[in-house]
């Protein structure tokens, strides 16, 4: 069930056959932000995608990292310069936005829900500018538009998947109580952790389980405050475990491995991943991967780019990844984990959310 399909078609230039980069760029320090930029080869397109990261930087292992890995793969494949500017905390927003608007920037990738008011800012103070904003719509006078009409929003139903994820733990659960976590009560965040408690209940209601969750009951729930602090991370997984949890779902970036590090302890429990495969970004913790809820972030990021750069120009339309896309979906469950029928049953199930006979919501 990996499900690593590009999002939608990128526009035909040529057959792009995008790889990944987990590094980060070679940083050129200044007063306002930390810059990179490849060397673009002889005959290159005229055209420099940006990007500005959130507090996690380019190396979290999650969204700024798919985020960023998509950004240097559509410019190493299309022969383009690239910049970005990484930031170690809110404070920066600003003023990394602004180095990059002052960097001759034709496309500014702003990465997460926090860059949100400083996206919007710099777009109406830069109307030539174009933006894209990951995992939020810039809408924050909540009246239902882009508050720029220069920003596309990407954006993810990431509850689609979880609720898949959720329904497999449901059945993987050898104690009957499953947990989630967020780091900011957001709602990029509160997405994941509502589909997966929607998972679990649709399990309890289907095969009259009694699975419990705890973290986050659809209103209110555990969060850390942060996406930094993994020691915080690891207290709450502890706190969930203490009471029987032997699956936990972070949501919370980097602070997510903090909750790993003590699943990975505890020795009898599980961590579902969330925005990469974590088997992969997170090697060290693979074998207490239960499943992980992917956001193909970087893919979405490379057909926005590309669309821009050689296809038919800025399109401000909000972009959404979705099951029915490949925009979002889940990995392999561990081995041994889930039973073959939940399996086929969580292969329905995606069935039933694509062709909307299922409601996630």
């Amino acid at each position: 069930m990996k499900n690593t399909i590009r999002i939608g078609a990128v526009v035909a230039v040529s057959a792009l056959a995008l790889a990944a980069c987990s590094s980060a760029p070679e940083d050129e320090t200044s007063s306002t932000a930390t810059a990179a930029a490849t060397t673009a080869p002889v005959e290159s397109i005229d055209f420099v995608p940006c990007m500005v990261s959130d507090a996690g930087g380019f190396d979290d292992k999650s969204f700024n990292q798919s985020g960023f890995d998509g950004l240097v793969a559509v410019s190493d494949e299309l022969g383009m310069e690239y910049k970005t500017a990484e930031s170690t905390d809110g404070n920066e927003y600003t003023a990394n936005i602004d180095a990059m608007v002052d960097g001759g920037c034709d496309l500014i990738i702003t990465v997460g829900f926090l860059l949100s008011q400083a996206t919007v800012d710099a777009a109406l103070a830069n109307p030539d500018t174009n933006f894209a904003i990951i995992d939020d719509l810039a809408d924050n006078d909540y009246d239902g538009t882009t508050d720029a009409p220069n920003i596309k929003p990407i954006t993810f139903s990431t509850d689609e998947a979880a609720f898949l994820a959720g329904y497999g733990a449901a059945a993987a659960t050898q104690t009957g109580t499953v947990a989630t976590f967020g780091g900011i009560n957001i709602p990029s965040v509160t997405i994941f952790m509502q589909g997966f408690l929607n998972g679990v209940n649709y399990f309890n209601t289907q095969t009259g389980g009694d699975v419990n969750v705890l973290g986050w009951d659809g209103t209110d729930g555990s969060f850390t405050g942060d996406f930094d602090d993994q020691t915080k991370g690891q207290d709450v997984a502890k706190g969930f475990i203490s009471q029987g949890a032997d699956i936990i779902m972070p949501v919370a970036g980097p602070v997510g491995l903090g909750a790993a590090a003590a699943a990975k302890d505890a020795g009898n429990t599980w961590i579902v991943g969330v925005d990469t495969d974590w088997t992969v970004t997170a090697p060290e913790y693979s074998d207490i991967i239960l499943t992980s809820v992917i956001k193909q972030i970087g893919a979405a990021v490379e057909d926005v780019v590309s669309g821009d750069a050689v296809g038919d120009g800025f399109d401000p339309a909000a972009y959404l990844g979705t099951l029915a896309n490949d925009g979002v979906g889940i990995s392999d469950f561990a081995e041994g984990t889930v039973d073959a029928d939940v399996v086929s049953t969580i292969d329905d199930l995606k069935a039933q959310i694509i062709d909307g006979s299922l409601a996630v919501k």
